[in-house]
């Protein structure tokens, strides 16, 4: 190509964009469902404010003020009677105390682990990655129950309101996973602003209700509801706290009622999904959350221990709706607000719900990213959310809502004690780091976290043994399962690791002394004089084709075509026979043969024809894939899979990428309609600033501009050679390359940034370029 203007060589073009392959059908329904795939650079911007933080990570731990207080209940009452509701307040200021005592220790994780804790964080940090292990299961577990109680939770509010849905209970529950799924598949940021409101919402109706109760309670018009109807849990008669069976169901009711704090670790384990300052905004936010937490679950249980609220055996209607009834009363603005807490307590559960689903696939990105899960859950999805952890995490919730029959309080028996597990884990391991570290006021934080792991351990205790019988078994055997399994993967993926690093020895064999290429053939047509083309493009020292003979008139008739071919009459053809017609063992035998030496490589090369896909597949064997799968084995030789598609021929179509503008064509003789270089009139100075922005496909051949686009490419040189650094960027008219001569990186360039870079523009290879600009990267 001609190099100068004085050359009458073709006018310097703009990098242009090509025709890409069709998007598959699958592609296409992702993107109707899902919209346009979202740029990784922009997943700063999908980090969440406080207010959204609060609604999305928060609905789950406040959320579970509305069946806190019930599931006491439903453990006291066919035990004490009515005596229930008076052990109800003290055992509801054990669970406000706990509450405290937990809330500080999250605190102190979220002041060390400014980006990210929670406890499989803490307990990799402090206790190594077995006992991380323990954390993450336990905590997948509990995230799993969560979604399914949450969202069987909701609904039975639903049903509170409106009983003849009660036959459409399961499909209500699966259309709710299904919908928060689709939901978080879009994205959090969208997801955590649709959840944002019902928690608010939730709150606020809630403290209307308490408004009004105290009011009545206080001119003594509240309510007392008759204990005695039909559906009820059934009532016990009193009996003494002392004794055995007294105690181990007090045991029982205080297990229900540490449902109330599940949701507690959320905000540590999604510290990365606030705004900066990350650990300030998500202290806050777990300060709000605490407190909030506290006042509900204490305005439930009190107003349930003033109206003798009664829970039923089927679940509705629920203790929190018969409060709200009793306290707004049956007037027309009682019975809209009714129906308001009823609409708050489902929309809060179902964010509860979707307070998961950034927790779960934040957790399982963290455990995959150490090699304990597949790598799979380490990937972003379309619109940036980790969508394999998603689908997993709805997944296990519809398995348990099938074998519950979307039951709360058959699900409450696999609740909290994996979330307590992570609290004990996460509250000796920050005791351990403070004795480790000693930073100020240690002291104080040790016996804070000390304290909080120690009685989430006794908590973990009693409800491994009073819920046994109910569900528990199943956790407790599973969990060890689970853990065995993760460090199962692990040392898989470091095997597989160690095969593949780069030893001493192998990284100085750079080269082999005798490369040969082999091509193994069926036929003499076209793909074959294609494979033949690749292979002497590898420059080899020794071409050859090999055909294995399993019919000898076959044989016979290709050795004829390759004989009259020009185009293959230096390549040398072997007929080797194959007996028992395995050409996968036969060409195993020959690559076996071939690299006897030490200091051969061989490569084979497999012409496949590639036709249509019904009719090929019913037509045509594949031998290639059977071939290439065990000689791949073997050292120094690489199998190589030529593909040639038969049926782009057959249907007359090209795939011969087409630019949207002309490339110029060098001719011999000069052709006036051609855009070629011309000399320019006016040179501009070098020195002159460009001021505005030039679409690239508008810039000129030495004149100075100023361009902005989006990174597509870093190229560096190679060590060994001079440093140069090639980065190419696009905007929507085309794109340009900048070269930058004497360095090899650009601190902070990534590739997919947007950039804006000033310089002379020149040319090279016919392609318009600008060589050593000033640049601005743009965040």
């Amino acid at each position: 190509m001609a190099k100068s203007w004085t050359d009458d060589a073709p006018q310097p073009v703009a990098l242009q964009d090509h025709t890409h392959v069709n998007d598959p059908l699958s592609y296409k329904v992702k993107r109707f469902f899902l919209g346009g795939a979202l740029n990784r650079h922009s997943l700063g911007h999908q980090r969440l404010k406080k207010r959204f933080a609060l609604g999305i990570l928060s609905s789950d731990c406040i959320s579970s003020s509305a069946y806190g207080s019930e599931q006491i209940l439903i453990a006291l009452l066919p035990a004490f009677g009515l005596a229930a509701f008076a052990i109800l307040m003290p055992m509801t200021a054990i669970v406000l105390a706990i509450l405290i005592v937990i809330t500080l220790s999250y605190r102190n994780v979220i002041d060390v682990y400014t980006k990210t804790g929670g406890a499989y964080i803490v307990s990799r940090d402090n206790f190594g990655p077995v006992v991380a292990q323990i954390a993450a299961v336990a905590l997948m577990l509990d995230y799993i129950v969560t979604l399914a109680i949450q969202a069987a939770a909701g609904v039975a509010a639903i049903i509170s309101t409106f009983p003849a849905a009660e036959p459409w209970k399961m499909h209500m529950i699966f259309a709710v996973i299904v919908l928060l799924t689709y939901g978080n598949l879009r994205g959090v940021k969208e997801a955590g602003k649709a959840f944002a409101f019902p928690t608010y919402f939730f709150v606020g109706c809630m403290f209307i209700v308490f408004g009004m109760g105290l009011y009545r309670l206080a001119n003594g018009t509240l309510p007392v509801l008759d204990t005695d109807l039909p559906g009820a849990v059934p009532l016990g008669e009193a009996q003494g706290l002392l004794t055995f069976s007294a105690i181990f169901i007090l045991l029982r009711a205080f297990a229900n009622g540490g449902s109330s704090l599940t949701g507690l670790e959320a905000i540590s384990d999604g510290v990365a999904l606030f705004k900066a300052p990350e650990h300030v905004n998500a202290k806050r936010t777990l300060v709000i959350m605490s407190t909030l937490l506290g006042i509900l679950v204490l305005g439930v249980s009190y107003f349930a221990h003033h109206i003798h609220a009664m829970p039923y055996e089927s679940g509705v209607p629920t203790v929190i709706s018969q409060i709200a009834k009793a306290a707004v009363g049956t007037g027309a603005f009682g019975t809209f607000m009714f129906i308001m807490v009823q609409l708050a307590t489902m929309l809060i559960l179902f964010a509860g719900a979707n307070t998961t689903y950034s927790a779960f696939p934040l957790l399982v990105n963290f455990v995959a990213a150490d090699g304990y899960l597949p790598r799979q859950l380490t990937k972003r999805g379309h619109r940036l959310a980790f969508s394999n952890g998603i689908l997993l995490l709805a997944g296990g919730g519809i398995f348990l809502v099938v074998i519950t029959a979307g039951s709360v309080e058959h699900l409450v028996a696999f609740y909290a004690l994996g979330v307590f597990t992570g609290f004990t884990l996460a509250g000796f391991g920050m005791t351990r780091y403070f004795q480790r570290t000693k930073p100020k006021g240690w002291k104080i934080k040790v016996v804070i976290n000390g304290l909080a792991g120690s009685i989430s351990l006794i908590i973990v205790i009693i409800f491994s043994v009073v819920k046994f019988t109910q569900g528990a078994w199943l956790v407790l055997v599973t969990a060890p399962i689970l853990v065995a399994t993760l460090l199962r993967l692990r040392r898989q993926y470091t095997r597989e690791q160690e095969a593949l690093s780069v030893k001493t020895e192998a990284e100085r064999a750079t080269s082999i002394a005798r490369h040969d290429v082999t091509i193994f053939i069926d036929s003499v047509d076209i793909a074959t004089v294609g494979a033949v083309r690749y292979a002497r493009s590898l420059r080899p020292h020794k071409i050859k084709a090999v055909h294995f003979v399993i019919d000898d008139r076959r044989a016979e008739a290709i050795q004829a075509a390759w004989a009259k071919s020009e185009a293959l009459e230096d390549v040398q053809l072997d007929l080797i026979d194959c007996p028992d017609r395995r050409i996968a063992n036969s060409a195993l035998d020959y690559a076996i043969r071939k690299t006897e030496k030490s200091d051969v490589e061989l490569t084979i090369l497999l012409p496949r024809r590639s036709y249509s896909r019904f009719l090929g597949r019913l037509l045509h064997d594949q031998t290639a894939e059977e071939i290439a799968a065990p000689i791949s084995q073997l050292r120094r030789v690489v199998a190589t899979i030529v593909p040639f598609d038969v049926n782009r021929i057959i249907s007359g179509s090209t795939s011969t990428p087409k630019s949207s503008v002309e490339t110029p064509v060098i001719e011999h003789e000069k052709d006036k309609s051609k855009p070629t270089q011309e000399a320019p009139q006016v040179f501009a100075p070098v020195t002159h600033h460009a001021e505005d922005v030039t679409p690239i496909e508008k810039i000129e051949w030495r004149k100075r501009s100023k361009v902005h686009g989006r990174v597509t490419s870093i190229s560096t040189a190679p060590r060994g050679s001079a440093p140069m650094l090639q980065v190419e960027i696009w905007d929507q008219t085309g794109g340009i390359t900048l070269n930058f001569l004497g360095r090899r990186e650009i601190a902070g360039l990534e590739v997919g940034m947007e950039m804006r870079a000033e310089g002379m523009v020149g040319e090279e290879d016919g392609q318009l370029t600008i060589l050593n600009p000033s640049y601005e990267l743009l965040v």
